[in-house]
């Protein structure tokens, strides 16, 4: 076995054992082992703590994210995928991805909420370098595209808008709660910036329809939570649906625009007039 190849099967190991233990972390956030996530940290992240909090159904888009990293890894292990240059680009971040997901899992569960904070925005970084590495070689077929960009553009959407309302628990959980208006306002500026955020991706990611979609997920619900439930805010749930809508337009004109622009090679070259 040579040195590279040793490399490549420490990675792919490395990769399992990090899902393995996100698995084992996700049981104690769904409440197998330990207490499930809405009820760990005293309620502080439950879907009704506060005004940035996704509604309930938000969540099921984990399933999807779990099954995309489990498929990555074994995508990873396949023989034509081992020594590839973008299994190495990604692995040692992804594996990181995942260890950080369950750790973030276990720090909540004993209510740790400003570790999380530092933990999660970790992860955003992580996937944010993730996906430039994705987007700087194209897969090769839908199946990558798929298993791999998908996933992971969905894991990074989610966790962006994720970060803003772990943040926004945390602070009032600490007593850092204005009420009112002023809590209401507060809300929108950062639905502002996540839907900035979002547009920045777009730019910087060529318009990753994984990315959008989660992040677009994730405020639509936060607008169904303020819209339909508790607790109530209209205009906190009009701004996160009117920045879904943002989210989704700036993935769809980045694509646009990058579809539009044909590169030199495919182009026809008239030859040129010789004057006379």
């Amino acid at each position: 076995m040579t040195e590279s190849m040793r490399r490549d099967r420490v990675r792919q190991l490395v990769v399992t054992a990090s899902a393995v233990f996100m698995i084992i972390g996700t049981l104690f956030g769904i409440g197998v082992f330990g207490t499930r996530v809405e009820e760990a940290s005293g309620g502080s992240l439950s879907a009704t703590a506060t005004l940035l909090a996704p509604a309930v159904r938000a969540f099921s888009i984990w399933s999807v994210i779990y099954t995309g990293l489990i498929a990555y890894v074994v995508w990873q292990w396949l023989p034509t995928k081992a020594a590839s240059a973008r299994a190495r680009a990604i692995g040692w971040l992804a594996s990181a991805s995942m260890f950080l997901n369950a750790t973030w899992l276990l720090v909540t569960q004993v209510g740790w909420l400003w570790v999380s904070v530092v933990v999660i925005g970790a992860l955003v970084v992580t996937l944010g370098l993730l996906m430039q590495r994705l987007t700087a070689t194209r897969a090769p077929g839908m199946g990558e595209r798929i298993v791999v960009d998908g996933t992971f553009g969905l894991y990074l959407g989610w966790a962006s808008v994720a970060t803003a309302a772990n943040i926004t628990a945390t602070l009032v959980a600490s007593g850092v709660d204005p009420g009112g208006l002023i809590a209401e306002l507060t809300a929108v500026a950062v639905i502002a910036v996540a839907a900035g955020i979002g547009v920045v991706l777009a730019r910087v990611l060529n318009g990753r329809i994984g990315v959008a979609a989660a992040m677009a997920w994730g405020l639509f619900w936060i607008a169904v939570g303020r819209l339909t439930g508790e607790p109530a805010s209209t205009i906190t749930g009009v701004a996160a649906a009117l920045a879904a809508v943002v989210v989704v337009a700036s993935a769809a004109v980045v694509r646009t625009r990058r579809g539009s622009v044909r590169p030199l090679s495919t182009r026809t070259l008239a030859p040129a007039r010789v004057r006379a």
